[in-house]
Order: C-alpha cells, then structure tokens, then sequence
C-alpha cells in the first residue's frame, strides 16, 4: 500500500491542475490515471489505428477517444495521461456572461470576478492564442455566416497550440519542455505527434513531475473506500485528501457507486442531476468535388453564432483519418418518426446519400460542425443495472427544458455549408434515433449552497466527506456553449489557490458552513512565475 498526501483521480484538466498546485504547496501527490502514457510518436497516425486511437479495452485498444453511449446522449471523451488534452480540438473560450448568472450557483458569489484571474492564469498555462490563418473551411463557413445574417458574429478560435520558434517554450524558459511548431496539418484529435499542441503532459503535467508528483498510468480507481483508501487492479493508495478529476462521466460514476455501496453515504442526493450535455450536436457537410481538401489548419479556427444562444464551429480532423466517419449519415429534421425522416431524405437521392456515407476521404472532403447552446436544460444521471443485470450510469431527462435532440439553426448552417462546399449535409446516426452526440459532458457534481442543492461546496468541496474534491467538469455548473477546457482549469485554479500549503491552517471555513470569499494562498515553491513578463508573453503569442 502506498500513501499520499493528496491522491488525484484522473489527469484531465481538473486533475492535472490540482497535482501541480499542491505538488507546488508541498503536498505529497500521486495521480491514478486509466488510459495509458503516450509520447508524442506513439500516438496514432490516423484514427484507423485503432488500438492507438479508441479506448476499449475489451478489445486491447487504449487509445485516447473514449466513447459512452447511454440512454439520451453519446459522449465522446478523452483517456490517457492528459485526459481530454491528448484529443480535443485545442479550443480554448472564455464561456459568456449567463455561465456565471445561473440560478444554480450564481447566489454563492461574484463568480465572474472571482474566476477572472484564474482564466487569465490557465490562458497562460495552456499557451492561448488567437489563430490567425484562413482556411478553405473558415472561408466557406463565414459565407454561411453572412448568408444567415450573422456575418459579424464570425471570427477566429483562441487555441492551445505553440505556433513559435523551435526550442523552448519563452513562458516556461527553462523549466519548460522543448517545443516544435504546429504543422497545420489538421490532425489534432487524433493526438499531435509534432510536439506544438500544448496539452497537459508540456505543461501542468510536466511541472508537476518536476516537482515529484507520481503518475501512475492504466490505474483504474474501482472503490475509494473512508479514510480515503483508494482500491486498484494494481495495489491500493492511502491519502487523508481525494481529488475527483476523472471526467464528468467518470467522477460521476465513481460517486454514484460508491454511494450505492455504502462506502460515501453521506454524498448528496442531487448526485446525477444537472448533468449537461452544452446543448450539443455534431453535424457536418459532405463535399462531393473531387479536389476538395479541408484538411490544413489546426481543428478548428473559427466560429460564429447564428443567434445569441447558438455557437458554430468548424472542424476536421488530418489527412486519412476516416473512421469517424463512420458516425456519420444524411441530415434528418425534427424529433419524431425520424427513422422515417431518415428514408425519405436518404432516396430522394440514393446514389448522391450513398457516396456521402462512404469513408474514403472522408476527413479531406468533410467539414464537421459542431453546434453548442447555452440554454439552461439538463440530463439527470442515474446508477442502475442494464437488461443483461450489471451496474452502469443512465439517463433521464433532468431540469429545464428538454435536452435538445436536434438544434434547427445547427440545421440550417449545415445545410448552407453544404451549398457552399458542392456537397451533401449530414447528422450522425444516433441523431436518427434521438440521442444527440455530445463532446462535452458537463456537471452532475455541481456546486451548491448545501447538500441540498448541491454535491460540492463553492470550495469544490464534497458534502459530507471531509476531504473529498471535485475539480473536473462534473463541477461545471451550467451550459457553458462553447468547449469547457478553460472553464475546468479554472475552476481548478481557483480552488486549487485556496488550499493552505502543507502544515499551515487552512482558511476555508468548515465544510458545511456558509460561503466566504478568502485571499489565495500563495504557495511555498511556485514552478513558474505566477504572472509572466509581458515580453513573454508577447512572445508566446499572448
């Protein structure tokens, strides 16, 4: 048996924000990730590779794309050291005002004001910069813009990526990794094999290790048990504090069944409510011109919003990886009879519908849009037993108005985007049967006033147990429309500078009692200045 001071599960942006701030307090801290440890080379060339490129290990694949299909959503998630890192699309917002305004949480405190730092410190950490070059799909997606009116609306990402000179990275200098530049070569969902996308394992991670933070790759946590004794397939971890960074899905499921054993009692009964999806749904366009090519930029450089609520974005994924594609099928409208829908578009045109279906080339002739919503609707996630009688999370519709299972104005822009592009416009196949695609999976793990209307207290604190965390997107409270990586970090930042270094008081009050708001703590042995020179930051493309 090994013992910590702090035991971290998972080493997403939750998680891995947490080992360094406390590795930087002087805490003791191991990280227990699931998936596996990549260097940048073994990641998968294309996402035909599939033992590189999906996780299911049933069948020997530990790739870094995990997908989990319950009952109202399918939800596409990250594995490996460095979570959702290692696969999003680099895109890092700031989410909008009605985040912070939610009747969830926004009585607790001036979130807006007490977050603003901390998205200005995991800007810093993450390397964010504006994209600068125009595409053939951000072309053809600001005509779309303009066609539904919204033309100014249109602009390029804030990204994750190191877009300077080869060498060391001039925020970090020297205690930073080597770094090589981005290629452009569209390839950052299936983990970028060129050093430039900034993911955890060239920041926080790497810090952290630095400061002996232990990671510990294929550690799947199966029970945490009071005390906190961590259980593994591989030993068992002792630790008086436990941060839950496992992903929303993950953090959820390990409450809820711990809960459901009797090992976290005391865990809140909202456990599983305000589960978000952001409103999601991930269509895209077909081109049918043989010269198409939307493969060059990174994964996605633009966006605009067809209407306050709505965010669209374009993304590809790199030359030959196809095997997404297989998520795809033609555009349905509407939420009933869609099978029907779907046969009545599919043999208006046969031939054409069938030649869209196919994965060759798919990745150079497809542009994918993503659709998010900040509109205040929920799932309501539950620990039940399937029909063949095993444990696992489900879904029913949860608070606000019903989980949208189509967004019209997604609709809409895709279909103009296929006029645009000579092509055809598609949904995926669980669309035609009313589970919308979800990449980002939110909440949960709320944070609330009491445990009454929350699992975590506005310190991240969990209800009932005394030295448990939530710090990962199970935390994120409302529907933010845009990718939530920033958001968690900080969220994660916040929470972390709250902790007292190692052996001093801690100046949070007592679990359970009423929120105040408290000065940082500033930490004993910081890894990299807290506020960098403007010079670097210049440099750095800030």
């Amino acid at each position: 048996m090994r013992a910590y001071d702090v035991v971290v599960v998972g080493s997403g942006f939750g998680g891995s924000v947490a080992a360094l701030r406390l590795a930087e307090k002087g805490y003791r801290v191991a990280v227990l990730e699931a998936g596996r440890r990549f260097a940048d080379d073994e990641l998968p060339e294309t996402s035909w590779q599939l033992r590189r490129f999906l996780w299911a290990p049933a069948l020997g694949c530990y790739g870094i794309q995990r997908m989990s299909l319950l009952r109202n959503v399918l939800v596409l998630s990250g594995a490996g050291v460095g979570g959702g890192s290692l696969v999003y699309a680099n895109t890092l917002y700031r989410p909008p005002r009605g985040y912070y305004e939610d009747r969830q949480w926004r009585h607790i405190t001036d979130w807006e004001a007490e977050l603003a730092p901390w998205y200005d410190q995991g800007e810093r950490m993450l390397g964010v910069t504006t994209y600068e070059r125009v595409t053939r799909a951000d072309e053809a997606m600001y005509r779309v813009a303009q066609r539904m009116g919204v033309g100014e609306t249109y602009h390029p990402t804030p990204v994750g990526v190191y877009f300077g000179q080869s060498g060391v990275d001039p925020y970090f200098g020297g205690a930073g990794p080597l770094r090589d530049a981005c290629r452009h070569c569209g390839a950052c969902m299936t983990g970028c094999r060129y050093n430039a996308k900034n993911t955890l394992v060239k920041n926080y991670l790497y810090l952290a290790e630095r400061l002996g933070v232990e990671v510990y790759p294929l550690t799947t946590v199966t029970a945490i048990e009071p005390g906190y004794r961590i259980r593994t397939p591989k030993g068992d971890f002792t630790a008086p504090e436990v941060v839950l960074g496992a992903g929303a899905l993950g953090t959820q499921r390990l409450l809820h069944a711990m809960k459901a054993k009797g090992l976290l009692p005391k865990v809140s009964d909202r456990l599983g409510a305000l589960t978000r999806t952001n409103s999601e749904a991930i269509l895209g366009a077909r081109s049918m011109r043989g010269d198409a090519d939307f493969t060059d930029g990174v994964a996605i450089t633009s966006s605009f919003h067809p209407d306050p609520d709505t965010h669209v974005e374009p993304v590809r994924y790199g030359p030959g990886s196809g095997a997404m594609g297989l998520l795809q099928t033609v555009l349905v409208d509407g939420d009933r009879w869609r099978p029907a829908r779907w046969w009545k578009v599919f043999l208006r045109n046969p031939i054409r519908n069938t030649r869209a279906l196919s994965v060759r080339r798919w990745s150079e002739g497809t542009v994918i849009a993503l659709v998010m919503q900040t509109l205040d609707n929920s799932l309501t996630v539950h620990y039940g037993r399937s029909w063949y009688g095993r444990r696992r999370l489900t879904t029913t519709q949860g608070h606000g108005a019903p989980n949208p299972r189509w967004i019209p104005a997604g609709n809409r822009a895709v279909r103009l985007l296929a006029e645009e592009i000579g092509g055809v416009p598609g949904g995926s196949w669980t669309d035609v049967f009313n589970i919308p695609v979800t990449a980002h999976i939110l909440g949960g793990a709320v944070i609330g006033d009491s445990v009454d209307s929350g699992v975590v207290d506005g310190y991240h604190r969990v209800f009932g147990h005394p030295g448990l965390h939530v710090v990962d997107g199970a935390a994120v409270s409302a529907n933010l429309g845009v990718n939530p990586a920033l958001t968690i970090t900080a969220q994660a930042e916040r929470a972390m500078s709250l902790w007292p270094n190692k052996g001093e008081p801690d100046p949070r009050p007592p679990l359970g009692a009423a929120y105040q708001r408290i000065a940082p703590v500033t930490p004993k042995n910081a890894a990299v200045p807290r506020t960098a020179p403007a010079s670097l930051r210049t440099a750095a493309g800030q």
